[in-house]
């Protein structure tokens, strides 16, 4: 694992990456291992955007954030979660992306529901979407919105209860919640990730 310095998120140097993890198919379109593809499918829909298959094995879709705004490119992986790791590679590759200017958004089992946090590198906490990407990009150092889905009820096993759709009571705030997680994204890239952690920790 590479541990070279990665400098901060720079939208002058160049596009964002926005990369929203989950698994491909209508059997886990609403699971809640599947957050990180609704937030971008959200981000997608506020800027007025279809999703495009991509060379790379990803659905992409590009836009710029606001008149004259920084350059976004929103992807959702086609492969399973645990081999997310060569299409961002590949995709940061293509449009000549540094790790610094790549957003990963992924569910965290460690966060309780309806809440976010922010963060750049760190350990990836057995998330099989984030194990892949740091070793296909040989290091850890990127940004990441943790969008909370909360630990399994009883005996669950964390494998069984990411693959189960939100309860009933959750998706009386889910939309909610991944309206905050976009705008999270938005004001990462704006504002950096100091202010976006002021404003939504």
């Amino acid at each position: 694992m590479s541990t070279h310095t990665v400098g901060p998120l720079d939208p002058t140097t160049g596009p964002v990456l926005v990369v929203g993890l989950g698994n491909p198919g209508d059997r886990y379109a609403a699971t809640r291992h599947n957050i990180g593809h609704m937030v971008v499918n959200e981000l997608a829909e506020r800027n007025s955007q279809r999703w495009n298959t991509h060379k790379a094995g990803a659905a992409v879709a590009e836009f710029r954030l606001g008149i004259g705004g920084s350059k976004i490119v929103l992807a959702k992986p086609a492969t399973y979660m645990n081999l997310s790791g060569k299409p961002i590679a590949a995709l940061l590759k293509f449009f000549k992306i540094g790790p610094e200017n790549l957003i990963v958004v992924h569910d965290e089992l460690d966060i309780e529901f309806d809440t976010i946090r922010l963060k750049r590198g760190g350990g990836e906490g057995g998330h099989n979407g984030l194990k892949s990407t740091s070793q296909a990009l040989g290091t850890k150092e990127y940004l990441r919105v943790r969008t909370g889905i909360g630990r399994p009820p009883g005996r669950m096993a964390p494998a069984d209860y990411v693959l189960r759709p939100f309860s009933t009571t959750e998706l009386e705030t889910l939309p909610m919640h991944i309206d905050r997680a976009a705008d999270a994204v938005e004001v990462l890239v704006e504002d950096g990730l100091t202010t976006a952690q002021n404003r939504f920790h």
